[in-house]
């Protein structure tokens, strides 16, 4: 995700896909009994901030896709996949890695629960990212709910890298711009089969499900329609698109400003369709998140936008810029402060408060400053240092003469 180059757009993306996220949560913690009337569509279309991890999967395919897109149209090898697992894992892993251990050891002390072999089966799941194969594993520890996407995502960087192998091993004839795109919509396709499987016969049972039982029973009432193929039908959406954009006249047009708009005002137009059915937002084939528009709405944004003649430009303005660079320790760290505070406080977020809405907003604010805090402290002193360690590291391999090359991996110097 750390591109050398900006792509118009994609900072916005990031940014509103992280605001809504944390939209949903702070919701969460409203008593929406007590909401004023002329505040409940507000809060409404805050609960399906969730919908916005849809948005995070699809622009995470766009970017991590182009390089390999770019390669094929140029008829150039496949990228290095030890470069490609180098990035993800220095972009993903250290930040997530403290977050779970913190809401790891937050689980059995200040919330109580027993540090039993299932609590730190769980952890383990989560730190080798594996937990999504299993509700019991789904989320990796108590207080910090977000997490269980990033095991999700972990498994889209494994499949994304296979996809293209079939792509750069097809025969030549096959590697042309027009059908290279339509043998990828066939790896959709393969996804949503795979999904559909999935969802039809590995059903959970009806033992402790539900939210009332706790994580574990929200897992299962997710489960199986919360499933690492069907997510990645929506990332390889995301890819898709890079591979559309990558191939779109370079010249700006204000064509693509007016798509852009048209999709962003969709994106924004399924939130409101989630009303009245679960939040969630269940839609083809179960998959969550208004699934397909949502996603593809993101999708052609992703792709016009850098095309665009302002739009693209005006919506990546400084304090987005900021936000996007942020994200992922917003992300991580948000239901940590959140349930802290509730858990340590009782009394925030309005609770208990004759005026609940001031209460909530008060303590929401509070709330935001402390997780952009963290978020910022996490990027600048976790994050970026580990991410520039890895790129030198990245150079190092890339500059060493083929002697020592051969003679770090044990192969002789002449050859085979």
């Amino acid at each position: 995700m750390e591109n050398e180059k900006r792509l118009g757009g994609a900072d916005f993306m990031r940014a509103v896909a992280c605001l809504m996220v944390l939209a949903h949560h702070l919701a969460l913690r409203m008593d929406f009994n007590k909401i004023p009337p002329t505040l409940d569509l507000t809060f409404m279309l805050a609960r399906f901030g969730n919908h916005g991890v849809s948005v995070f999967f699809v622009l995470s395919g766009f970017l991590l896709s182009r390089p390999f897109w770019l390669a094929l149209d140029r008829a150039q090898p496949l990228p290095s996949l030890k470069i490609y697992t180098m990035r993800r894992a220095a972009r993903i892993l250290p930040g997530f890695w403290v977050a779970l251990t913190v809401g790891f050891v937050l689980s059995f002390t200040i919330y109580e629960f027993p540090l039993d072999g299932e609590l730190i089966g769980r952890y383990v799941a989560g730190f080798f990212l594996m937990s999504q194969w299993h509700w019991r594993t789904f989320f990796p520890v108590q207080g910090d709910g977000p997490l269980w996407s990033i095991p999700f995502e972990t498994t889209c960087y494994v499949l994304l890298p296979i996809g293209f192998l079939l792509l750069f091993h097809a025969t030549p004839r096959s590697r042309s711009v027009l059908v290279s795109r339509l043998l990828w919509i066939g790896i959709i396709a393969a996804a949503l089969v795979g999904h559909w499987l999935v969802v039809s016969y590995l059903p959970t049972d009806n033992i402790g499900k539900g939210w009332q039982y706790g994580f574990e029973g929200g897992a299962k009432e997710w489960m199986p329609r919360y499933n690492p193929i069907g997510f990645f039908a929506i990332f390889a959406i995301g890819a898709l698109a890079a591979g559309i954009q990558t191939i779109l006249p370079a010249r700006r047009s204000a064509i693509y400003d007016v798509i852009g708009a048209l999709m962003i005002v969709m994106g924004a137009w399924q939130l409101p369709q989630s009303i009245g059915g679960p939040a969630e937002g269940y839609a083809w084939l179960g998959i969550p998140y208004q699934f397909p528009l949502l996603p593809l709405a993101a999708a052609v944004a992703l792709c016009v936008l850098p095309q665009s003649v302002f739009l693209g430009r005006v919506v990546d303005f400084s304090l987005i810029r900021y936000v996007a660079t942020v994200s992922f320790g917003v992300y991580i760290w948000q239901d940590i402060v959140l349930t802290l505070m509730k858990t340590l406080f009782p009394w925030t977020f309005g609770t208990g408060s004759d005026d609940v809405l001031g209460g909530w907003i008060t303590s929401s604010l509070v709330a935001i400053l402390i997780i952009f805090a963290i978020g910022t402290f996490s990027y600048f002193c976790l994050e970026r240092p580990i991410i520039r360690w890895a790129r030198t590291r990245e150079q190092a391999t890339r500059t060493m003469p083929t002697s020592d090359k051969k003679a770090a991996q044990g192969k002789p110097l002449g050859g085979r």
